[in-house]
C-alpha cells in the first residue's frame, strides 16, 4: 500500500500539471487535434495537447497500481499473458516518465535489431543520456520531470517513425462518428450493441472516405477522396454521395482500388429501405470510377477482395432475426459477389450474425460468428474460418469458453499477420460496438477455453463486459498488423459508450512495448480502419475450390456427403460400455420473427426451433457416410442401441453443393491430429446413406403431434383419477396467450433443457454437453418410465417419441408462424431454412 506522503505527492503532481498545462479554450484533453497541415503554431499546440494526455494517462494509471490492491493484484494476474512485459506497470514505475524511458529503450533495441534496421546509434546516445538525466530529478520537482518526458516523447516519436516497416507514405481510412448508447435500453440499442452498430439507420451522417499523404512527416495532408466524385451507376447515377454514413474500406491488393459501405441514413428506426441501409461501392484510389455494387432494403458492409477476383462480405440477404431482443435484430451472414457486384450467393446458412470478413496468408476467410445453438447470447462470439466458396466452417479458438470472465466476451477485426501464422483482433463486448482492447491469437496453441491461445497487447484496457463493464474500455479498434509488434489503429484513451460522439478516435502507430504515436487526428469527428495504402502481397487462390460463379443447385446437387471417421474420438470420453448406432440430423430454424420469445419455442428461454431431419447408420468402427441436404443448418446428434442421445452438438454446420464434409469425430479436439485408420473406415466403402426420416411430428416438429397423442393413449385416464397427479390433457389452450397445452406445462420439472426456464436473460449456459448428461437421458421423465410408472407399458414406438422430445431441449412448436394453428396439431412448415 502506498505511503500518505507519498500518495499526497501524486496529488500534487496530477494538480500541478492541470494548472501548469491547462488546455487553451476549446481545446480540451479528450478532443487533441490532428498532427495534419496548419501553421506551425496549430501543431505545435496539437502535439502540446497529446503530449498532456499521455501523461495524465500515465500518472492516473500508475496511481492506481500503487494506491489500489485490487488494481495491483490484476496487473500482476494479466503479465504472464501480455506479450511483451513493457506493457505492464511495474513495481518500479515511479512516474510516467520511468515508464516512457524504459519503453522507449525497448522500441529502440528492437528497431536496430531488424532487417533493413536504420542507423539510430545518435538516438541511442540520446535516450541513455535522458535515462540518466532521470536518475538526477527528484520526484517532488514535477515541472522538471514533466519537462524531461516532453524529451523523451519527442525522441521515441523520432524513433518509432524510423521503422522500416512503415515503407509507405500514405493511409487510407474512413471518418465515422462514435455512436452514442442510448437510454431506452432493450427496444433502442443504437451504440449498446454488436449488431446494432451497422445498421444503416442508426449512422451519424458525416465523415467519408479519405487518404492521408505523407502521415509520418512534419506536414501530413488529409485528402477527401469523394470529393469530386459521381457515381456511375445504380440509384446514385450522375451525383455525388451525400452526407451519410461510411463503414469498412477495404483495398485491393494491387493498392489501386477501394471497397466502401455507405448509407444515406435516413433515421427511419427499425425501418429497413434503400436509404437507411448500408451499401457497398467501390472506387479508384484517385476518386474516380466510383461504381454502385449492391443495393436494396438491407444492409450490406463488410467488403474484402478475395484472392480469386470476388468480393466477400456481410449482407442481411440470409433472411431471419436473432432471438433474444427486444427489437427487430436481422441475421447477417457472409455473403460473395462478383467484382462488379452481380451474382451474389450465400457462403454461411448459419442462423446467427457473422461479422468482418478477411483473408489470411493461405487464402481463407476468417471471420467473427456468433454461435448460438443451445447456448447463453453472449458467450461465443469469436474466430471461425471457411475457405472462399464457404466450405468447411470451422471455430479457431475461443468457442467454449469455460466462464464469462475467462477471456474476452467478443473478438472482432481479425486480420493475419504479415509473415506470420497469427491474427490481431480486437477484444470487445456484445453489449458496445467493436472497440475494446488489442489482442494477439495463436491458432496452434491448443485451446483451452481460456486464455492460452491469447496474448494481451494493450493490457492497461481490461476485457469490456468480461472484466470490466460493457459500457468502458471502449479504446482501441480497427487495427492493421504490420508485424507482430506492431500495427496501426485507432485509440481513444477515454473512449467509452457513454461519452458518445464526445469520443474522438485518431490514427496511431502501436507497438507492444506499449507505445502509442499520434497519427492523425480530427477533433471533429472519429477516424477509423486506417490502412496502409500500398500493393500488398496477394494470398494463393485456393486449388480444389470453386472459382467459378455458382448458380442455384440442380436437382442431383441438392444434397453432398459427409462421413465421419469415429464419433468415438470425442474431447469427453463417452459412458462406459456406450454402443453407437447412429446419428440424428436436426436441423436448427433461423427465426422468421423479429422480437425475443415470440414464441417462445419451448421451455428454454430464447431457444431456436428445430426440425428432425432423421437418422443415418453407425457403423461399428465409429464411422458414418451419408448425403446431407445443402444450404441448412444442421447439428448432429449420437445414438445409442436404445435411440438416446449420448451426446450432441452446440453449433450448427451446413454443406454446399458439390462439398464434401468430413469430420475426425464428435466434438474432437481441434488441434489433435487425426488418427489414420489402419483401414477404410467401414461407413467409407459404400455408398452414402440417405437419411431416414423419423416419426410424425418430428419434422416439422410438434409436440401436439409428436408427444401429446401418447399421453392421451397411456396416461391421461389414470391422470384424470388421481387428483395429485400432474394434468396431462391439452386443457383449454385456446385460451392461454402462448396457445401451450396443460400437459405441457406439467411436465416442465420432469424434462430435460438448456437455457433459462422463466421469461429472464439467458446471458450464460454450460457450451459443451456432457456425453450421458443431458437429454433423456437426464431429464426425471425417462428415468421413471424406464423404472416403471404404475404398470404403464410403452410400445417401442411410444417410448421413443418422448425420448426424441426430450433429447430435442423438449420443445413445443417447431416454427415460429402459425403457433395456432401448430396447436390443432395441424402441419405447419417452416417459412425460413
Amino acid at each position: 500500500m502506498m505511503s500518505a506522503c507519498k500518495h499526497k505527492r501524486w496529488c500534487l503532481v496530477f494538480s500541478v500539471l492541470f494548472c501548469l498545462f491547462q488546455p487553451q479554450s476549446g481545446v480540451s484533453l479528450n478532443s487533441i487535434s490532428s498532427g495534419h497541415g496548419g501553421n506551425p503554431q496549430s501543431r505545435q499546440k496539437i502535439r502540446t495537447n497529446e503530449t498532456r494526455a499521455k501523461f495524465a494517462f500515465l500518472t492516473k494509471i500508475i496511481e492506481q497500481f500503487q494506491t489500489d490492491s485490487q488494481t495491483r493484484n490484476r496487473w500482476q494476474k494479466i503479465a504472464s499473458q501480455t506479450l511483451r512485459p513493457e506493457s505492464l506497470i511495474l513495481v518500479s514505475d515511479s512516474d510516467p516518465t520511468d515508464i516512457v524511458l524504459r519503453r522507449t529503450d525497448a522500441l529502440l533495441s528492437h528497431l536496430i535489431s531488424m532487417p533493413g534496421a536504420p542507423d539510430l546509434s545518435a538516438e541511442e546516445i540520446r535516450l541513455k543520456q535522458l535515462e540518466k538525466v532521470n536518475t538526477r530529478i527528484p520526484l517532488e520537482d514535477s515541472k522538471a520531470r514533466y519537462q524531461l518526458f516532453e524529451q523523451v516523447l519527442r525522441l521515441r516519436r523520432k524513433i518509432a517513425f524510423s521503422n522500416p516497416l512503415l515503407d509507405f507514405d500514405r493511409i487510407l481510412f474512413i471518418k465515422r462518428h462514435f455512436l452514442p448508447a442510448t437510454a431506452t435500453w432493450g427496444s433502442d440499442m443504437r451504440g449498446n450493441h454488436m449488431c446494432d452498430q451497422y445498421y444503416g439507420f442508426h449512422a451519424i451522417p458525416g465523415g467519408g472516405l479519405f487518404v492521408l499523404d505523407n502521415p509520418f512527416g512534419e506536414k501530413p495532408v488529409v485528402r477527401n477522396i469523394l470529393v469530386d466524385s459521381v457515381c456511375r451507376n445504380g440509384r446514385f447515377r450522375g451525383k455525388k454521395l451525400q452526407p451519410g454514413g461510411f463503414l469498412s474500406p477495404e483495398l485491393s491488393y494491387d493498392g489501386r482500388t477501394i471497397l466502401f459501405a455507405y448509407t444515406e441514413a435516413e433515421p427511419t428506426k427499425y425501418k429497413w429501405t434503400e436509404k437507411s441501409t448500408f451499401h457497398i461501392f467501390k472506387v479508384n484510389v484517385a476518386g474516380s470510377g466510383l461504381v454502385q455494387l449492391t443495393d436494396g432494403p438491407v444492409n450490406d458492409f463488410d467488403p474484402c477482395w478475395l484472392p480469386n477476383g470476388r468480393i466477400v462480405f456481410i449482407s442481411e440477404r440470409r433472411g431471419g432475426y436473432g432471438r433474444c431482443h427486444p427489437r427487430p435484430v436481422p441475421l447477417y451472414t457472409l455473403h460473395s459477389m462478383n467484382a462488379d457486384g452481380s451474382n451474389i450467393i450465400r457462403l454461411s446458412h448459419h442462423e446467427g450474425n457473422e461479422w468482418h470478413p478477411s483473408i489470411d496468408r493461405n487464402g481463407m476467410v476468417v471471420y467473427t460468428r456468433w454461435d448460438y445453438v443451445d447456448r447463453g447470447n453472449i458467450q461465443a462470439h469469436h474466430p471461425w474460418i471457411t475457405t472462399p466458396d464457404g466450405y468447411d466452417a470451422r471455430a479457431i479458438q475461443g468457442n467454449y469458453g469455460k466462464s464469462k470472465v475467462a477471456r474476452p466476451t467478443m473478438e472482432m477485426d481479425l486480420r493475419a499477420i504479415p509473415g506470420s501464422h497469427k491474427y490481431i483482433a480486437t477484444a470487445t463486448a456484445h453489449h458496445s460496438q467493436a472497440y475494446g482492447s488489442l489482442i494477439l491469437i495463436d491458432p496452434r496453441i491448443k485451446d483451452d477455453d481460456a486464455m492460452a491461445a491469447l496474448k494481451r497487447l494493450t493490457p492497461e484496457v481490461p476485457f469490456t463486459e468480461a472484466e470490466i463493464r460493457y459500457s468502458d474500455g471502449q479504446v482501441y479498434a480497427t487495427a492493421w498488423p504490420l508485424s507482430e509488434y506492431f500495427y496501426l489503429c485507432v485509440y481513444d484513451c477515454n473512449g467509452s459508450a457513454r461519452r458518445g460522439t464526445r469520443n474522438n478516435f485518431g490514427i496511431y502507430l502501436v507497438d507492444a512495448f506499449g507505445n502509442k504515436e499520434l497519427i492523425y487526428r480530427d477533433p471533429a469527428i472519429s477516424c477509423l480502419s486506417p490502412i496502409p495504402l500500398r500493393p500488398r502481397q496477394k494470398p494463393p487462390v485456393l486449388t480444389g475450390v470453386s472459382t467459378t460463379p455458382k448458380q442455384p443447385p440442380s436437382e442431383h446437387l441438392q444434397t453432398a456427403p459427409v462421413g465421419v471417421i469415429n464419433v468415438y474420438n470425442s474431447q469427453h470420453p463417452f459412458p462406459e460400455a456406450t454402443i453407437i448406432k447412429a446419428l440424428r440430423i436436426i436441423q436448427i430454424l433461423p427465426k422468421t420473427t423479429p422480437l425475443i420469445n415470440k414464441p417462445r419455442i419451448g421451455y428454454g428461454n430464447e431457444k431456436g426451433a428445430r426440425a428432425v431431419l432423421g437418422t443415418v447408420p453407425v457403423e461399428t468402427d465409429g464411422s458414418a457416410y451419408f448425403n446431407l441436404p445443402v444450404a441448412k443448418p444442421v447439428y448432429f446428434q449420437v445414438l445409442d442401441e436404445h435411440g438416446l442421445a449420448v451426446q450432441s452438438m452446440r453449433s450448427d454446420t451446413y454443406v454446399h453443393p458439390g462439398q464434401r464434409l468430413l469430420c475426425r469425430g464428435c466434438h474432437e479436439p481441434l488441434r489433435s491430429a487425426p488418427v489414420v485408420p489402419e483401414r477404410l473406415p467401414l461407413a467409407f466403402r459404400r455408398p452414402p446413406s440417405r437419411i431416414r426420416p423419423d416419426v410424425e411430428g418430428s419434422n416439422p416438429f410438434s409436440f401436439p403431434l409428436l408427444v401429446q397423442p401418447v399421453l392421451e393413449r397411456k396416461c391421461v385416464t389414470c391422470h384424470e383419477k388421481e387428483p395429485k397427479a400432474p394434468d396431462l390433457r391439452k386443457g383449454d389452450w385456446n385460451k392461454n396467450p402462448d396457445y401451450r397445452y396443460s400437459s405441457y406445462q406439467n411436465l416442465r420439472k420432469y424434462a430435460f433443457f438448456f437455457g433459462s426456464s422463466r421469461n429472464e436473460y439467458d446471458p450464460w449456459t454450460t457450451p459443451r454437453t456432457i456425453p450421458g448428461r443431458f437429454g433423456a437421458r437426464a431429464s426425471k421423465l425417462y428415468e421413471i418410465l424406464r423404472q416403471g410408472h404404475h404398470d404403464v407399458i410403452l410400445s417401442k414406438e411410444d417410448l421413443h417419441r418422448i425420448t426424441l422430445w426430450l433429447d430435442c431441449n423438449s420443445d413445443f412448436f417447431g416454427s415460429y408462424e402459425n403457433t395456432e394453428s401448430q396447436a390443432k396439431a395441424d402441419i405447419v412448415q417452416p417459412i425460413l431454412e
